[in-house]
């Protein structure tokens, strides 16, 4: 089996946090921070982990970072926890925790952008007015938004095409994603990553929805043989920092900081584009696989007519039920959309 590591990335927080560290180092901040599950690991071994830990080696500024599932947090609690100042920062599945908020979930609705480059047109449209509510609802700072990558499908099963999915029990983590299934004639099953591996094994779940690269890590080729490269959505994640502990920075912290996690955001990005076309080849036993775990799945071959499935069933069945939802909730939030992401992609949700 090929094992070939991904090449470690560089960080460039000391030269950003060298200066404005030194000048309080008499009075030492700490951040309580919740990075992403350990199941993800490219993610958090590679890019979260050694980001947070070289912050937390500047004089000055001390760090606590855990892994969600090391400390036994939930993904839908995720707002509330920032909110309530439980954690100084967290990192955010965001399709999980906009249960508390339908409006974030804007950013990334199932079956919307059809790659990665429109994906992130559509992340840098709709920010601005991310961060004003999330800044408004739940007391907290956006600091980075990107994507684990195109979300597709592990299965078990004879399963050939699109059509084979039907009454099928398939593994989903947001609201329009659970209609985008349904809208496939299968049936979502609402679990978090760490859950995935052990339903699948055990036959609680058919499928499961995850990138390439996020599921090779996680190993789920070992309990599933069928690869399907239909992408539903993007798992677009974020960090977000509590408002009382960025308003308790000075201008020139807040400033150098939200340097330090852009560029967290751009290695982030960079993952998404690099890592995912490997790890469907490694998860298919192909002789270009090198840096994932090389399994031998079945691949699904997809064709135009799935893709258009999909956008016909996102039109009649994610955008009215997700504008109808979170206009009850936010008045302005079609409307924003419709600025923002809807002018990327073409795409507008008619007010009920």
């Amino acid at each position: 089996m090929k094992t070939k590591k991904i090449k470690k990335i560089v960080l460039g927080t000391s030269v950003v946090f060298g200066m404005v560290l030194a000048s309080t180092s008499q009075a030492e901040t700490t951040l309580r921070v919740v990075g992403n599950f350990s199941g993800n690991k490219l993610h958090v071994e590679e890019v979260e982990r050694p980001f947070f830990d070289e912050l937390g080696g500047h004089e000055g500024l001390n760090v606590v970072y855990n892994t969600m599932d090391a400390i036994g947090v939930e993904a839908a609690d995720a707002l509330r926890m920032i909110r309530s100042g439980a954690f100084d920062v967290m990192s955010v599945q965001i399709g999980m925790a906009s249960r508390d908020e339908p409006f974030f979930e804007g950013i990334d609705l199932a079956g919307v952008t059809a790659d990665l480059d429109q994906q992130r047109e559509a992340v840098e449209a709709f920010r601005p007015d991310f961060d004003a509510r999330l800044q408004e609802r739940f007391n907290a700072k956006l600091m980075t938004l990107w994507p684990f990558g195109p979300q597709m499908m592990f299965c078990n099963g004879d399963i050939n095409s699109v059509d084979d999915l039907q009454g099928k029990k398939v593994r989903v983590f947001t609201p329009s994603m659970s209609r985008l299934v349904e809208g496939l004639g299968a049936i979502p099953v609402t679990l978090q990553f760490s859950e995935v591996y052990l339903a699948l094994q055990r036959g609680v779940a058919d499928c499961g929805v995850t990138a390439p690269s996020a599921g090779n890590n996680g190993k789920w080729p070992e309990v599933t043989d069928r690869f399907v490269p239909l992408p539903l959505s993007y798992s677009v994640q974020g960090h977000f920092m509590n408002l009382d502990t960025w308003n308790g920075l000075d201008e020139q912290q807040q400033q150098d900081l939200s340097k330090a996690f852009a560029d967290l955001e751009e290695q982030m990005w960079d993952l998404a584009y690099r890592v995912n076309d490997d790890a469907i080849a490694c998860n298919t036993g192909q002789d270009t696989c090198e840096s994932h775990e090389s399994y031998n799945m079945s691949l699904v071959e997809i064709g135009e007519s799935s893709r258009e499935q999909i956008e016909a069933i996102t039109s009649e069945a994610v955008l009215p039920v997700w504008g109808e939802s979170c206009n009850k909730q936010y008045a302005e939030c079609t409307q924003l959309w419709n600025d923002s992401v809807g002018k990327v992609t073409g795409l507008s949700i008619q007010s009920q």
